[in-house]
């Protein structure tokens, strides 16, 4: 269904001139950022020439750890916390005439699908990253099933006819692109920090610093916005402590449900924590080990790079059964149906195992995604040559 017939190898010898544009990413992003960034210097490391695009408050152009960063002024879109997108198309277009791409990598399947058009008039061979599933992010928000369904499928012939290729990080987000017949679809999971995120920094510190003397901890590390569910977090809380056992909950996230969910926790008396944003990737990773269990109750994530790093650091996950997060949890989580009480007893049934277990299995779940491998995995999307080191 693709415009481009496969995607060719490079220019003469030297590496290719991968430009990336994406929306919605903010300095207190989450997944998105982090996947950026991480792939960003994996291309550098395979001897490309990244180039990322993103909005924001003013222009900039600065080179970085993952490459080149070009900053253009963007949108502020009502109701989401500060995210902006790159609303001006022409201004775009000539940044993206300029830069002449060797390949084109785009990061939003909504606002910047035009992107795809323009690589095929330019021919540059393209790829769009699904970070997310169109039918499940409208269902979400309210969209009736069988609507939300329709309503995905046109937006997806769309892309797949405009981009060379489709990425999906999970056979789960595939499926949607395999329901309309497209063949242009490849596989590239998303990876996790082994290195930062580990089991050894579970501490008595950090869970005394969390968990105010409750003998249970439980983590939301998740945006807080409608999508993400995360009051299912607090209601599950709820569930438990009705049921006797003795939890708190720490959250790390902004977003624009954070007052909502403050009030509700004060009204109910929960135990809750609100930490805002934590921009300090070694704090949140002593945070991710210091927990028993992380929740993950967001109906529509196609990876849960929050939740893998939790797994990274020995921490089970209980996810939403609508979701990925079970492909990617294997046997070191669980999922339940998107219901508090399915929630709260998933988090009994994990607290029920031995603690070395279930935290060994969460740890050896994790190993299996490696940042080399997922970089790997997207240069091949992009038919790049790849080094010895990107490829393991």
């Amino acid at each position: 269904m693709s415009g481009i017939d496969g995607i060719g190898g490079p220019r003469g010898s030297r590496g290719l001139r991968i430009v990336r544009v994406a929306n919605f990413v903010t300095p207190t992003s989450g997944g998105l950022r982090t996947a950026l960034d991480r792939l960003g210097r994996g291309y550098l490391a395979a001897g490309h020439e990244p180039v990322l695009v993103v909005p924001g408050t003013a222009y900039d152009d600065r080179i970085t750890e993952q490459g080149r960063i070009v900053t253009l002024p963007g949108t502020v879109l009502p109701g989401t916390g500060g995210y902006r997108a790159l609303a001006d198309r022409g201004r775009v277009r000539r940044l993206l005439d300029e830069l002449a791409p060797d390949r084109l990598e785009v990061n939003d399947r909504t606002t910047l699908r035009w992107t795809g058009e323009w690589a095929r008039r330019a021919r540059v061979p393209s790829v769009m990253v699904s970070h997310e599933t169109a039918d499940g992010v409208l269902r979400t928000w309210g969209v009736p099933p069988a609507a939300a369904a329709r309503a995905a499928d046109r937006l997806n012939r769309r892309s797949a006819w405009a981009y060379s290729r489709i990425v999906c990080t999970t056979e789960w987000a595939e499926r949607e692109f395999v329901r309309i017949g497209a063949r242009n679809v490849v596989r590239a999971p998303l990876g996790v920090d082994l290195d930062r995120c580990r089991p050894d920094r579970r501490g008595a510190v950090p869970r005394a610093r969390y968990a105010d003397g409750a003998p249970v901890l439980l983590l939301l590390c998740s945006r807080l916005s409608v999508e993400k569910r995360p009051g299912t977090a607090l209601d599950a809380l709820e569930e438990l402590r009705a049921a006797g056992v003795p939890a708190a909950l720490v959250v790390a996230g902004e977003g624009p449900l954070r007052a909502a969910l403050e009030r509700r926790a004060r009204a109910r008396g929960l135990p809750v924590r609100f930490l805002g944003h934590v921009a300090d990737r070694e704090a949140l990773a002593d945070l991710q080990a210091a927990a028993d269990i992380c929740v993950a109750p967001g109906p529509a994530e196609t990876f849960g790079l929050s939740a893998l790093e939790a797994l990274a650091c020995g921490t089970p996950v209980v996810a939403s059964a609508s979701s990925a997060l079970p492909e990617v949890l294997g046997d070191a989580g669980a999922s339940a149906p998107d219901d508090p009480a399915a929630f709260a007893a998933a988090i009994r049934t994990l607290l029920a195992a031995p603690e070395p277990a279930r935290r060994a299995r969460a740890r050896t779940r994790a190993e299996l995604f490696s940042w080399d491998r997922s970089t790997a995995a997207f240069l091949r999307a992009h038919d790049a040559l790849t080094t010895e080191g990107a490829s393991r």
